[in-house]
C-alpha cells in the first residue's frame, strides 16, 4: 500500500505494534492523546483518573525498558499538564492492572456512538491499554485489538468529518468552538506554507481568526488551543491518526496473507472494496517488484485501480474484484506453501508475469459464460471466433490498457523481457478456460511421470487454474459465500436466456438447480483432481531442485571447477589450504558438514485436502435435505 509506514508479519503483536509506534506518527498520536486530555479534563472528572492510571503504567514501563522504547514514551509532551504526571515516581505498575483494563477491552457493547462527545476520551484511554499491554507482554487477543483500533479510527474520522462538514455548510460556530477564534491573527504565520494544505489553512483562518469573525469577544474566555499553529497541528494530528490507525487494522489483517485460509471477504470489508489494490500492491511490494523491475508505484497504483473498475463494469456478484483479488492470494500461497519461493524457483520476471496474470484473468467479466456468449453470437464471439471467448478478451483488454502511459508497468521492460512477460501471462490465462480443463489435467500427469523438467509456462498455468477453482478447498464459510454467490451469477445468466429464447445452460435454472448435488460432483470431479495433479507436480519441481542443489559443494567451498581464475584476495583460506596439501600429495578430508547438502524436504503441504473432504460431506447433507424439501413439495402439490 503506498505509504504504508509498517507491515505485518507472523511476528508478534508487540514487534508489529512496536516498529508502528517508532514512527514520527506515533510521536503524534501521543501529543494528540494528551492534548486532547487537558482539552476535556473538566468536563469528565472520572475519565480523566482512568487516564491518569493509564499514564502512570505508561510512565511506570519507561523505567523499565527504557533502551527499547519507541520515542512515544521516551519523553512527555510538553503540553501535558502537572496531572499527567501522576505516578512517574512509581516504578512498579502490577501487571494485573494492565490485565484487568486489558480484559474491558473485550466489551464494546456499550460504548458511545463514534461521533459522541465521550468517545474521544474512552479512545484516548483504550489506546494507552493497548500500548501499555504490549510494552508488558501482555496477551491482546487480535479480535479485540482489530475491533477497539477500528472503534478508535472511526472516533476520529467522525471528529475529521465534523470539522470539514462545517467548513462546507458555513454551519455557525458553536460556544465551544468561540474560544478558538480568539487567537491573534499573527499566530498562523508560525506555519509554513507547504506544511499545511491551503483548504487547512483557509478553513481556519475563516474559523479562527479575527479577520473572519463576526462575533463579539470577551477577553475573559480563554481559548483551547495557545495558537492557532497548535489548531492546525491538532487538525492534521486527527487527520493523520486516522489514516494511520485504519492501515494499522488493514495490516493485521494482511498478518494472514500467507495462509490458506486467508479471508479476502473480511479485508474487502475493511478496505471499503478496494482489496484488490491492497492484495496486489501488497504482494508486489513484498517481493520489491516495483523497485527490481523499474515499475513506477504511480503507474501500478492506477493500474490496479482500473482494474478494479473493469472487474465492477458489469457488477458481477461473483466475477469481481473481490474474486480477482481471491484467486491472487491463492495463487501466491500455492507457491509461497510449496517452498518454492525459498528455492527461488521463479525469477522476479516471472513472479511479477504470474501476479499480472492472476490480476487480470477475468478483467471486465461479463457475468456470463463463453457458451452464452457464442449462442447469443455476441461481438465478443464474434472477435475471438467463438475460442476461449472471454479469456481472450480478459488478456486483450489488459494488454489494451497497458499501452495507456497512465497505466503502463511494462514502459521499462526490454524487448525480450516484455515478449517472456506477455507469453507467460497469455498461457496462464488461457488456461483458466474450462474447456480446456482435463487436456491441461491430462498432458500435466504425462509431464509429471516423464524424467525431464516441466516446462514452468505449463506449471504456472496450472497453478492459476486450480487457484481460479479453488472455493471447494477453502473454510466451509468462505466457500459457502462463494457458492452462493456463482450460483446467483448463473442464475442470472439463465433468466437472460429465458428473455433471449436461448436453452437454460445447466446449473442456471434458479427453480430447478439442485446445488448441493451440483458441489458434490464439482469437488468430486474437477476440483480434487486437480489439486492432487498441482500438488504433484509442485513435488517434481521441488525434488529437480533439490537434486540439482545437491550436486554442488556446498556455499563455503567454492568449486574450482565452476569458476574463472580468482585473484589471490578473491581465494578463501580453505581453498589455499586444499591447493597446499594437493601440491604435497596429501589427500585433505573436510567435515562432513562442509561437504553435506542440509537435507531439504520434498513434501508438499495440501492445506485443501482436508477442507475438500469436510465440505463435500457438508454438501451431502445439504444434498439430503435438499431432497427431502423436493419430495415435500411434490406431496404438497399433488391433488
Amino acid at each position: 500500500m503506498p505509504g504504508r509506514k509498517i507491515r505485518v508479519t507472523s511476528c508478534s503483536s508487540l514487534h508489529i505494534i512496536g516498529t508502528s509506534l517508532s514512527n514520527p506518527a506515533a510521536k503524534s498520536m501521543k501529543v494528540s492523546a494528551t492534548t486532547n486530555t487537558k482539552r476535556h479534563h473538566h468536563h469528565h472528572h472520572h475519565s480523566s483518573k482512568t487516564n491518569k492510571t493509564a499514564a502512570a503504567r505508561a510512565a511506570a514501563m519507561v523505567n523499565h525498558d527504557t533502551e527499547n522504547l519507541s520515542p512515544i514514551f521516551s519523553s512527555k509532551s510538553k503540553s501535558s499538564d502537572s496531572t499527567d504526571n501522576v505516578g512517574v515516581g512509581d516504578s512498579k505498575i502490577s501487571h494485573e492492572a494492565i490485565e484487568q483494563d486489558v480484559t474491558n477491552l473485550t466489551n464494546l457493547n456499550n460504548l458511545p456512538s463514534t461521533n459522541a462527545f465521550e468517545a474521544l476520551q474512552i479512545s484516548s484511554d483504550r489506546l494507552r491499554t493497548i500500548i501499555a499491554a504490549l510494552h508488558c507482554n501482555i496477551l491482546i487477543r487480535k479480535a479485540d485489538l482489530v475491533r477497539n483500533l477500528d472503534y478508535v479510527a472511526n472516533v476520529l474520522d467522525a471528529v475529521h468529518e465534523d470539522e470539514t462538514r462545517i467548513k462546507q455548510q458555513h454551519i455557525p460556530v458553536a460556544p465551544i468552538r468561540r474560544r478558538l477564534m480568539e487567537e491573534d491573527d499573527g499566530a498562523l504565520s508560525e506555519i509554513e506554507p507547504d506544511s499545511v494544505p491551503n483548504e487547512v489553512r483557509d478553513w481556519l483562518t475563516m474559523t479562527f481568526t479575527r479577520s473572519m469573525s463576526t462575533l463579539k469577544r470577551r477577553p475573559s474566555d480563554k481559548p483551547k488551543f495557545k495558537s492557532v499553529a497548535q489548531a492546525i497541528r491538532a487538525g492534521i494530528m486527527v487527520d493523520s491518526c486516522s489514516r494511520y490507525l485504519r492501515r494499522l487494522s488493514i495490516d493485521i489483517k494482511f498478518k494472514t496473507i500467507n495462509e490458506w485460509t486467508f479471508d479476502v471477504f473480511s479485508v474487502n470489508e475493511f478496505t471499503n472494496g478496494q482489496c484488490l489494490r491492497y492484495v496486489g500492491f501488497e504482494l508486489m511490494q513484498r517481493y520489491n517488484l516495483p523497485n527490481k523491475l523499474h515499475i513506477s508505484i504511480t503507474t501500478l497504483q492506477n493500474f490496479l485501480e482500473q482494474m478494479e473498475s473493469g472487474y465492477s463494469r458489469y457488477r458481477n456478484p461473483y466475477h469481481n474484484l473481490v474474486h480477482a483479488a481471491d484467486v491472487l492470494q491463492t495463487t501466491y500461497q500455492i507457491i509461497y506453501n510449496s517452498g518454492l519461493m525459498v528455492e527461488n524457483w521463479l525469477t522476479d520476471l516471472e513472479l511479477f508475469a504470474i501476479f499480472v496474470a492472476a490480476i487480470v484473468h477475468d478483467f471486465e467479466h461479463t457475468g456470463t459464460s463463453n457458451n452464452f456468449h457464442i449462442q447469443s453470437r455476441s461481438d465478443v464471439a464474434l472477435i475471438y471466433n467463438d475460442r476461449a471467448v472471454l479469456e481472450n478478451h480478459h488478456v486483450s483488454a489488459a494488454f489494451r490498457l497497458m499501452r495507456q502511459d497512465e497505466y503502463n508497468i511494462l514502459s521499462e521492460f526490454t524487448s525480450d523481457e516484455y515478449k517472456n512477460f506477455r507469453h507467460l501471462v497469455i498461457e496462464m490465462v488461457l488456461a483458466t478456460d474450462m474447456s480446456c480443463h482435463f487436456a491441461q489435467l491430462k498432458t500435466m500427469r504425462s509431464l509429471i511421470s516423464m524424467q525431464e523438467n516441466i516446462e514452468k509456462a505449463k506449471s504456472l498455468a496450472l497453478i492459476l487454474h486450480c487457484a481460479d477453482i479453488s472455493h471447494p478447498g477453502k473454510p466451509w464459510d468462505i466457500h459457502h459465500t462463494w457458492t452462493q454467490s456463482l450460483m446467483e451469477e448463473f442464475f442470472k445468466q439463465g433468466e437472460k436466456e429465458k428473455e433471449l429464447g436461448l436453452p437454460c445452460s445447466p446449473l442456471c435454472d434458479r427453480d430447478n438447480t439442485l446445488v448441493a448435488e451440483s458441489q458434490i460432483g464439482f469437488i468430486q470431479y474437477i476440483v480434487e483432481p486437480s489439486f492432487i495433479v498441482v500438488g504433484d507436480m509442485l513435488e517434481k519441481v521441488l525434488k529437480s531442485l533439490v537434486a540439482a542443489d545437491s550436486e554442488v559443494l556446498s556455499p563455503s567451498i567454492p568449486n574450482r571447477s565452476m569458476t574463472s581464475s580468482p585473484s589471490p584476495s578473491a581465494v578463501s583460506s580453505t581453498e589455499l589450504n586444499l591447493q597446499h596439501d594437493e601440491q604435497n600429495g596429501l589427500e585433505r578430508r573436510l567435515p562432513s558438514s562442509m561437504t553435506t547438502p542440509i537435507p531439504r524436504s520434498t513434501i508438499v503441504r495440501r492445506p485443501w485436502a482436508e477442507y475438500l473432504k469436510l465440505n463435500r460431506e457438508r454438501w451431502v447433507q445439504e444434498a439430503e435435505e435438499e431432497r427431502r424439501r423436493k419430495q415435500l413439495n411434490v406431496i404438497e402439490e399433488e391433488p
